[in-house]
């Protein structure tokens, strides 16, 4: 892998800015930033304490409406029982005390896009675009993408996709507008159960009807949430059915009701006026399988020094990373973003040494932590 970046290199085609894109040419002019962040998961998160306590600056990109990435989409009251020092914690717990963690360090998220294209500039620094025409200028990018970025498994039923964020649902942004309107969620995982739950038993919240679906009766959602479910439905506050959508009916260009089989063959008309359909989450590697960057088994390969990837200035940390003994753990994902922030501190100070410090006895890293104060507070106590 080639040791320094050559100014005058440009990453292949396919990753280009495309010049006839109206994106790109029509937004504003690039966001200056230290680093680039490409995931806002936990070793995303982390990646920002990393950097941010050698006074790299970073922006940060994900394809999801929130931070957290898996712990959040997938299990976010589940409990995770390898994190360092922490017996159990929950993925909604996690995000919430990394989010806790860098706050000193200020970064920006910019939520809901992808990175679509990406190219080196003559000075060196990466002009990156995303889906939404937002753009940077990074000095460095750093991959912590996780298994890639995450899009919803549709329910397959020619025609339904136009009622796609009008009247059918894959997340759920503003639960306020759902108020009063009759309600069929489809889905037998966490997020199908979580949803039901929330909407039946929320005190501000009224909608005048509410029909958990599922193909069938066991549910892969966390026991005491089917028991809960269970629970309301036989208090008449939701109701149960057991089924697949196999059709959908209109009235006056709207999504009116869709049709229910049972598995003996049984239909059921489901009046409605917003379906939510929670089958989780597909994960793609996407526009950064264009990137150029060396890649293996749908993985980035990387070094083991500094998680550098083929492609100089670019770093890959966490589960969407490759190399000879990888382990998809996020602890191990949080030491690749250490050490990818010493690789990227290369690019963004080239001229200048970085020596490690502990955030223990560094005054200087008390300072970057904003606890300068608090630790001066409690010695003059003493």
């Amino acid at each position: 892998m080639p040791n320094s970046a050559d100014p005058t290199r440009v990453i292949p085609h396919p990753a280009r800015v495309p010049e006839s894109d109206p994106a790109a040419a029509d937004a504003a002019e690039p966001i200056e930033t230290d680093a680039l962040i490409v995931g806002a998961g936990p070793v995303g998160l982390f990646q920002v304490f990393e950097l941010g306590l050698i006074e790299i600056k970073a922006h940060v990109v994900d394809s999801l409406p929130r931070v957290g990435g898996q712990c959040m989409e997938l299990y976010p009251d589940k409990p995770i029982y390898d994190i360092p020092a922490m017996p159990v914690i929950s993925g909604r717990e996690l995000t919430d005390a990394l989010l806790r963690q860098i706050e000193p360090f200020k970064a920006q998220f910019h939520l809901g896009q992808t990175v679509s294209a990406v190219q080196r500039q003559q000075d060196g620094r990466f002009l990156v675009a995303t889906s939404r025409g937002t753009r940077f200028l990074a000095r460095t990018i750093i991959i912590a993408a996780g298994v890639g970025a995450f899009e919803p498994r549709k329910l397959r039923l020619e025609g339904l996709e136009k009622f796609e964020k009008t009247q059918l649902f894959y997340r759920v942004g503003n639960p306020a507008e759902f108020e009063g309107r009759r309600l069929v969620i489809v889905g037998g995982g966490d997020s199908a159960l979580d949803w039901a739950l929330n909407f039946a038993r929320s005190g501000s919240f009224t909608a005048a009807s509410l029909t958990l679906l599922h193909r069938r009766e066991e549910f892969r959602a966390a026991p005491a949430s089917v028991a809960r479910m269970r629970e309301l439905a036989a208090q008449g506050r939701m109701k149960l059915l057991i089924g697949q959508v196999t059709g959908f009916e209109t009235a006056a260009d709207r999504l009116d009701a869709v049709t229910v089989t049972a598995a003996d063959g049984g239909i059921t008309r489901l009046p409605l006026d917003a379906l939510l359909v929670f089958f989780g989450l597909t994960p793609r590697l996407g526009p950064i399988a264009n990137w150029g960057l060396a890649l293996e088994r749908r993985a980035i390969v990387v070094d083991t020094e500094k998680f550098e990837t083929s492609e100089p200035g670019i770093f890959a940390v966490g589960d969407i990373n490759l190399y000879p003994g990888k382990k998809k753990l996020i602890l191990s994902g949080f030491h690749e973003a250490a050490l990818a922030a010493f690789g990227a501190a290369r690019y963004v100070f080239p001229n200048k040494p970085i020596h490690l410090q502990y955030t223990t006895t560094s005054t200087k890293l008390h300072k970057v932590l904003g606890v300068a104060d608090a630790e001066g507070s409690a010695g003059a106590a003493r």
